[in-house]
């Protein structure tokens, strides 16, 4: 997901759900995190899946 947007959507989240200063910026920083580790998920088992098992690797003498 891209920075900005994910900027845009904990700010107002934040903004919907906080209730004071301290609140606002706390829940800012976890919406921020969480949509931050949802759009990473799905390559990095991609990645995972594709790689050879390390004993295909090892040279024998």
């Amino acid at each position: 997901m891209n920075s900005f947007f994910k900027t845009i959507i904990a700010g107002w989240g934040a903004k919907k759900l906080g209730g004071g200063c301290l609140s606002t910026i706390l829940i800012f920083v976890l919406i921020y995190v969480a949509l931050g580790q949802c759009s990473r998920t799905p390559q990095r088992t991609g990645q995972l899946q594709k790689a050879a098992p390390a004993s295909h690797n090892i040279q024998r003498g």
